[in-house]
């Protein structure tokens, strides 16, 4: 999966402040995302991260690979 710092994801399950919607902080073996609804900050492993993704809300636009 193709996620950057500063994309928006939608998840599955909603977190309990009612927002489905985070931003990626920190990618790596770890992901760090912050609620867009009330501003909290999770740590999640890579595979559970990644499973729990419904789909890309928001991507930040990437440089153009030169030729």
């Amino acid at each position: 999966m193709d996620l950057q710092v500063g994309d928006v994801v939608q998840m599955k399950k909603a977190h309990p402040c009612g927002s489905d919607q985070w931003l990626i902080l920190r990618r790596g073996m770890d992901f760090r995302i912050r609620c867009q609804g009330c501003e909290r900050e999770v740590w999640l492993a890579r595979p559970k991260f990644e499973k729990m993704i419904k789909k890309v809300l928001y991507q930040v636009p990437r440089d153009l690979e030169e030729e």
